[in-house]
């Protein structure tokens, strides 16, 4: 019989951060104040061995590949930003002759014919086109503009296995295809591995980074280590890579403390998803990974992975991991309460076009979602627009911001909820 915890036992040792039209208001989430009706959470929702199995196998897909797996026509949709108004770092347009020079250097004829397994050296931002140059809309107008930069794709823990497919015309890049995602790396941030590196790598005991940005050495600092990094294990060392002059990956057997890794998976209860998602709480808000921070689908993903679920990398795709439940045609009330009865906190997603939230509860019979957002919708009395910035983790109601003075109930981000997916 699965072992159900009541989540009105559950001690948050964060804040939930709700909003007044001068400050921002928060309140202890602790078992005093949940409500006794609150959905259990499910300490048992999955096999955490099998789904760790699963996480693994797509972990290390891309060093199981022969060639990158999206066409050309697929790998080169960045450039149709030559159709759009683009802005770049200094604030103005990008112009014909620009993109001219981005498509000259995506080196699309050599596509998918350099054909190596390689993997990253450090967190490494993934572009859309071969370039550091941000790309902008209207970078003046509310909601765009830093850190909303189009070029930005994603972003890759250090450890991460990749195939390359080719290298850009100035070799400063290369285009690669992760476990689910892909886009260019600069050419520093990547080591290319043979099969005996495979084989030594993949040691069968993998460790999880339970810690947010520690700082992490191979005799000279390396990178700061995000949640959800993957460690293999091997006689009380960790395993990094480090490049040789040929740009050929080399294991480097490290150490690291205990408190900051545990094994793959740690088990899911009370203790670890309050221990995970402090660590989470509070983080800027990082467009596509900008900065080394997270957005809202890199959250709900590292969330996760250190207790072996696997997750894919944007907000719809997620939508696929577990059983959708459509609630669009719902009214706002109905939308609460159908997430109160149907939602299992902690193992369900909310999601809405663009954005994903999971749920975690309730409070004054309010349903309470942790997300990492950037900003709430404004509109002042004349009808102008313009921006609250929450900018980072939080936790809120589904209708976060109406306590505002200029809340724009057009945009409350409730009425925007399509559906939730129970994991």
């Amino acid at each position: 019989m699965k072992n159900f915890i009541k989540l009105h036992y559950i001690i948050f040792l964060f804040t939930a951060l709700f909003f007044t039209a001068c400050t921002q208001k928060t309140y202890e989430l602790d078992s005093s104040n949940i409500d006794h009706s609150t959905k259990y959470a499910d300490n048992n929702f999955m096999n955490q061995n099998k789904e760790t199995n699963k996480l693994l196998k797509q972990h290390f897909k891309p060093w199981s590949q022969s060639k990158v797996s999206y066409s050309a026509v697929e790998t080169s949709w960045g450039l149709n930003y030559r159709f759009k108004t683009i802005y770049l770092e200094n604030h103005r347009k990008a112009d014909k002759s620009w993109f001219e020079k981005q498509e000259v250097n995506f080196n699309i004829e050599n596509y998918n014919s350099l054909l190596k397994k390689a993997i990253t050296l450090k967190n490494t931002d993934v572009r859309v086109l071969p370039t550091n140059s941000p790309m902008f809309y209207e970078p003046t107008r509310p909601g765009e503009g830093f850190p909303f930069d189009y070029n930005q794709n994603s972003r890759l823990k250090i450890n991460s296995p990749i195939f390359v497919s080719h290298l850009s015309k100035d070799k400063a890049w290369a285009y690669i295809q992760a476990s689910s995602f892909g886009g260019w790396v600069k050419i520093q941030d990547i080591a290319f591995v043979n099969e005996q590196f495979i084989e030594e790598f993949k040691t069968n005991s993998y460790f999880v980074a339970v810690k947010e940005k520690f700082a992490l050495y191979d005799n000279i600092f390396r990178d700061y280590i995000k949640v959800g990094t993957i460690f293999p294990k091997k006689d009380k060392k960790y395993l990094i890579a480090r490049s040789d002059y040929n740009q050929n990956a080399i294991i480097s057997y490290i150490n690291i403390k205990e408190n900051e890794v545990d094994s793959l998976p740690i088990k899911y209860n009370v203790q670890n998803r309050i221990k995970i998602a402090k660590e989470l709480m509070n983080e800027p808000y990082g467009w596509g990974g900008l900065l080394n921070n997270r957005d809202c689908s890199s959250f709900t993903k590292d969330f996760f992975t250190p207790f072996g679920k696997y997750l894919s990398r944007n907000s719809k795709a997620q939508t696929k991991n577990g059983k959708y439940l459509d609630m669009s045609k719902l009214s706002k009330e109905q939308k609460k309460q159908f997430l109160m009865k149907k939602g299992v906190p902690f193992s369900t997603l909310v999601y809405l076009k663009g954005h994903i939230m999971l749920y975690v509860g309730v409070k004054d019979n309010e349903p309470l979602v942790m997300h990492n957002m950037w900003s709430v919708r404004l509109k002042d009395e004349k009808g102008r627009k313009y921006r609250h910035i929450i900018g980072k983790a939080s936790i809120t109601t589904l209708e976060p911001g109406s306590e505002l003075k200029d809340f724009d109930e057009a945009n409350n981000i409730i009425n925007k909820i399509l559906g939730i997916v129970i994991l």
